[in-house]
């Protein structure tokens, strides 16, 4: 077994992270301790404990458990479960659904009715948005708990006990780990305690070193740390700020700095390329109407290529933005016509502008006053397109 499987906690107590569920009072800490359970969706990314904490729930409130994974299991899974369920109705029974996103509509709908009797307890754990991904029947029978990336003080806690303990972890090996290597083997994990457990083993069973430095660290990931950039950190929106503003004060040399100091620090390209998106149409908008499609056929090359030919491309499409003239026209446009939303509501939509497929709607007036041929196409009699206390208001300037 591995470590990261030999260090899974067993109480809550010897969990580490999401303090805001699992803290003294919070909600998922007195859900345990009142036992009184619903069915639930964690969310988050890879290696926070989803798993771990369904394991934990189901051992505190003393429930039967089965896991099973959206990816490989289907209906007929579900109804051993489900039979077993029904013949053990004195204890309760929680079903963990690892990738529950990976269900199609119709195994969840097969689901449903036993979440909804209170049969089964449903424990899914999702890396995707459950909003997109589980139906809404489901997931309207569901609290949804958002799980964070662990943080640093989490993540150097993990390595501490890890190393210390004798009996699950690496403490028989009595080596001790570098503060910079630490630092680094925190930065490359993303925030993943699995990621972080993993190369620690490599990095104490795989070296003979009785102090595990940056250097073994770094080995392992096969890239050097720059304790500088933190791709959640305020370093992080620092270097994409300055990249955006260079981009905008059309400084290619200033851009392309701050591109690569992200790119080689491990930064994903495809963030960098989002952000060239929503550049185009806020910065370049109407004055280059290549911009956008260029931004777009980037994120899409990018996608399909990775690194490090990405850094070509990006470094290609960074020189065309900051070269191309800017406007934002279509950034001021959409800031007005947002005012004008809030500011008169829910105006009644012109009659002549309404679609008139009954002959009723057509007796009281719908598609009135509305031409469409070729010589002209619009309202006819002084009448707007725009609600009538819109008449007249400009939002777009330009050509």
């Amino acid at each position: 077994m591995n470590l990261a499987y030999r260090m899974r906690p067993s109480t809550l107590d010897e969990f580490i992270g999401q303090e805001h569920l699992v803290g003294k009072g919070k909600i998922i800490r007195s859900m345990i301790e009142s036992d009184r359970l619903f069915s639930m969706i964690l969310w988050g990314p890879p290696g926070v404990g989803k798993t771990t904490l369904a394991y934990i729930i189901s051992k505190e409130t003393k429930s039967n458990f089965f896991s099973i994974s959206g990816v490989s299991a289907g209906k007929k899974d579900l109804e051993v479960i489900v039979e077993q369920a029904k013949k053990d109705k004195e204890k309760r029974t929680i079903l963990f659904i690892d990738e529950v996103h990976r269900w199609n509509k119709a195994q969840q709908d097969v689901l449903l009715p036993y979440v909804e009797s209170g049969l089964i307890t449903l424990v899914g754990a999702t890396t995707e948005n459950p909003s997109f991904e589980v139906n809404s029947a489901l997931l309207s029978r569901c609290r949804v708990f958002i799980l964070n990336s662990l943080g640093k003080k989490d993540l150097e806690k993990l390595i501490e006990k890890s190393l210390k303990d004798t009996e699950k972890g690496l403490g028989k090996y009595k080596k001790i780990i570098e503060k910079d290597a630490a630092d680094a083997l925190i930065l490359f994990s993303g925030g993943d305690g699995r990621v972080v457990l993993n190369a620690l083993e490599i990095s104490v069973v795989g070296y003979k070193e009785n102090k595990i430095s940056r250097e073994i660290i770094e080995e392992i990931f096969q890239k050097k740390a720059n304790m500088l950039y933190d791709k959640k950190g305020e370093e992080h929106y620092n270097i994409i700020s300055a990249y955006i503003k260079s981009l905008r004060g059309s400084d290619a040399d200033a851009a392309l700095y701050y591109l690569l100091r992200m790119l080689e620090n491990g930064e994903d390209p495809r963030f960098v390329a989002r952000r060239m998106i929503i550049f185009a149409s806020e910065d370049i908008g109407m004055a280059d109407r290549g911009a956008l499609i260029q931004a777009n056929e980037a994120y899409e090359a990018v996608s399909k290529i990775g690194m490090p030919e990405s850094k070509l491309i990006l470094s290609h499409i960074t020189i065309y933005l900051a070269k191309a003239p800017k406007s934002r026209a279509v950034a001021n446009a959409l800031g007005l016509a947002q005012k004008a939303v809030f500011d008169f509501g829910a105006e009644p939509i012109p009659l002549h502008l309404r679609n008139a497929p009954t002959k009723l709607m057509k007796d009281i007036g719908y598609s009135k006053g509305y031409t469409w041929s070729e010589g002209y196409v619009g309202p006819s009699n002084g009448k707007s397109f725009l609600p009538e206390k819109l008449k007249g208001k400009k939002f777009y300037e330009g050509k």
